[in-house]
């Protein structure tokens, strides 16, 4: 988990949720087709579709896991949460990001969230939220599989960190006649075998030795998880409320944040 903070309070103001009534902590998942906010002790209260403005002229500001309207993202969060915070509170925002982004997503994602007056803004591989809000055993090896509706991504984790991540620009989004559950399956089954074949270490033979987590709104098609269940060399486990999972367990690391800084006085 990357961040930067900001010199907003003294730390005498702030206790842990929900206590504290001068902060609040905001997860937010912004995917190509929907955004997700969930609030610190008040669960997922906005999942709406990722656009400037609705409509039918509706700008989409996010496509296939790149930010390409940085300012459409702000407009967006402003009216998703502007009307839904409490006047004059700085919150502690955590933030998905696709794993192959990089720095790039993480500037322009802070950037977009700045319309929120953060106190910090922190960023976490998606694969790593889905993982906490699965309740899966992070001290060994893990495969998630995370199908969106613009991109698909496979990731390894050791000891929570990434260590090796593929992804493909493809999603529920794009079948139609031409393109099939199967094509998703089938570009999942490839950038897992290259992740073996190429693995100098065990790691990804010994995530394999458990379930491969599965996530993402292509979790709940019953077409693609018996594509993939047919196709990958492991069971599946679909993660609770597989489209949402990575914004609760990036909720998962708010309270932990907020103590941080809360002890830095930052």
């Amino acid at each position: 988990m990357t961040g930067a903070r900001r010199p907003y309070a003294a730390p005498g103001r702030h206790r842990p949720w929900p206590l504290c009534r001068h902060c609040c902590g905001i997860a937010l998942d912004m995917g190509s087709a929907r955004t997700r906010v969930l609030i610190a002790g008040r669960g997922v209260i906005v999942d709406a579709p990722t656009v400037t403005f609705p409509g039918v002229d509706a700008v989409h500001p996010v496509q296939r896991g790149t930010i390409i309207d940085t300012p459409g993202c702000a407009r967006m969060l402003r009216r998703l949460l502007a009307d839904r915070l409490p006047r004059h509170v700085h919150p502690v925002v955590i933030v998905t990001a696709p794993v192959l982004d990089g720095l790039a997503y993480r500037a322009q994602a802070r950037a977009a969230v700045d319309v929120l007056r953060p106190r910090a803004v922190l960023t976490v591989p998606g694969a790593r939220g889905i993982a906490l809000a699965s309740g899966a055993d992070l001290t060994r090896p893990l495969l998630v599989v995370d199908v969106g509706a613009h991109l698909t991504e496979v990731v390894l984790l050791s000891d929570g960190a990434v260590t090796d991540a593929r992804r493909t620009a493809l999603g529920t989004s794009d079948l139609d006649d031409t393109t099939t559950p199967g094509d998703i399956a089938g570009a999942v089954a490839r950038m897992l075998t290259a992740m073996l074949q190429q693995d100098r270490t065990s790691l990804t033979a010994d995530a394999l030795r458990r379930d491969i987590l599965l996530a993402g709104g292509g979790a709940l098609r019953p077409d693609i998880r018996h594509r993939l269940g047919t196709l990958l060399p492991a069971r599946l486990h679909t993660v609770p409320a597989p489209h949402t999972a990575a914004v609760r367990g990036a909720a998962t690391l708010l309270r932990a944040a907020h103590a941080h800084l809360s002890m830095t006085g930052n």
